[in-house]
């Protein structure tokens, strides 16, 4: 994995948790937070995708749709967990 890749990654689970942080209401995971939800929600979303058979093509807009479901997911998961 290159530098690029990286920062990459770090960008498109920066955007798509803090998307779902403002969408799932009192999570609040801070910056740091948003960026690791991102991630994983990207491996998530990728995951859920691949198996309900969706494709939403290819490109940036498309990892960062990606990555928001798959972190909207652990959001809400977290929520429920926290509530227990």
């Amino acid at each position: 994995m290159s530098v690029d890749q990286l920062i990459l990654w770090i960008i498109i689970g920066a955007i798509a948790g803090f998307l779902a942080d403002l969408v799932v209401k009192g999570t609040r995971v801070g910056l740091v937070g948003a960026i690791i939800v991102g991630i994983i929600g990207a491996f998530i979303g990728g995951w859920l995708f691949a198996r309900l058979g969706v494709s939403l093509g290819g490109g940036l807009l498309s990892d960062i749709l990606t990555a928001f479901v798959g972190a909207v997911v652990i959001l809400l998961l977290l929520r429920v967990v926290r509530r227990l």
